[in-house]
């Protein structure tokens, strides 16, 4: 391949992964419509380790050590386990636009839990970032036509998505251990064996009340579309780029999700956001956009 050529892949490789992901906070909506939760990300999981396993097929389980393995255990609770239980209950109490930008808050939350655990200091524009997107947060939640201070409907969703950033955001702090010793593919295939394991439970529990056939055609395919694309396929287009490109420059393309998304819900679903909504948006991405400046301006 000619070095002109690989530039433009690694760009539509980042396109396709702000896509895939950007359409998943959809897809979930529509798949569970008629598919109960854990059922749901049983089978996303289960399909997705299936696909990783023949794409590994011939190569040996990561070698851990002990210690290392019950740091994966541990990783893999945080992240899938409790920030898909969050997210997929959450969607179901909340819209996919506002889920998508309240999600993209990660990276600040980051910032802050990394200053009250590891005692690392922010930067004058990460402190800026925070408060912008604690605001932009506020805008959103209050700015739905449905906000009420009882804890149930969109405030009850924002807050069970606001546990999938603190999950997720923990899972990160933890994973740059392991990140230095082995490769983001060996983790990433561990972490989506362990949510299949993990799930194995509640989708057994739930099993009694599922009735195949009111699962819809519709639902059956955005779990397919959940497994091969926003799963297996958008991870390893996001992991050819970051062997191509600096982070902070595929963080770019990493914050138009909430765009796609947004795209996405009000051509599939009929969601909007109301213009309070909108502006909190904006700052959301306004504040993800401040708190990369320190990275952007060391590469």
């Amino acid at each position: 391949m000619t070095a002109a050529g690989k530039p433009m892949i690694t760009y539509a490789a980042l396109t396709a992964t702000m896509i895939f992901w950007g359409l998943s906070f959809v897809a979930t909506k529509v798949a569970l419509e008629s598919i109960p939760t854990f059922t749901l990300v049983f089978f996303r999981f289960s399909l997705a380790a299936l696909i990783f396993l023949l794409i590994r097929q011939g190569r040996r389980w990561p070698s851990f050590t002990r210690k290392d393995h019950v740091k994966m255990v541990l990783l893999a609770l945080f992240e899938p386990g409790l920030y898909f239980i969050f997210e997929t209950i959450g969607l179901q109490h909340t819209s996919a636009p506002k889920t998508a930008l309240i999600i993209a808050t990660i990276p600040v939350v980051v910032l802050v839990l990394s200053a009250l655990m590891l005692g690392e200091r922010a930067s004058g524009a990460s402190i800026t970032g925070i408060i912008l997107s604690f605001g932009g947060i506020a805008l959103l939640v209050v700015g739905d036509p449905q906000f009420g201070w009882s804890l149930k409907g969109s405030l009850l969703g924002d807050l069970l998505i606001g546990g999938a950033v603190v999950s997720a955001s923990l899972y990160m702090i933890f994973a740059r251990d392991l990140g230095r010793t082995y490769s983001s593919l060996d983790i990433t295939f561990v972490q989506i064996v362990y949510g299949a394991v993990f799930f194995c439970l509640p989708f057994i529990w739930e099993l009694p009340g599922l009735t195949g056939s009111a699962v819809t055609l519709r639902s059956s395919l955005a779990v397919i579309y959940l497994t091969v694309f926003a799963t297996v396929g958008a991870f390893l287009c996001y992991n050819y780029a970051l062997s191509q490109v600096p982070v902070s420059r595929a963080a770019v393309f990493v914050n138009g999700i909430p765009v796609v998304t947004a795209i996405g819900a009000w051509v599939l679903l009929e969601e909007k956001l109301t213009g309070i909504q909108a502006g909190g948006g904006a700052l959301v991405l306004l504040a993800v956009f401040i708190t990369n400046l320190p990275a952007r301006t060391q590469t």
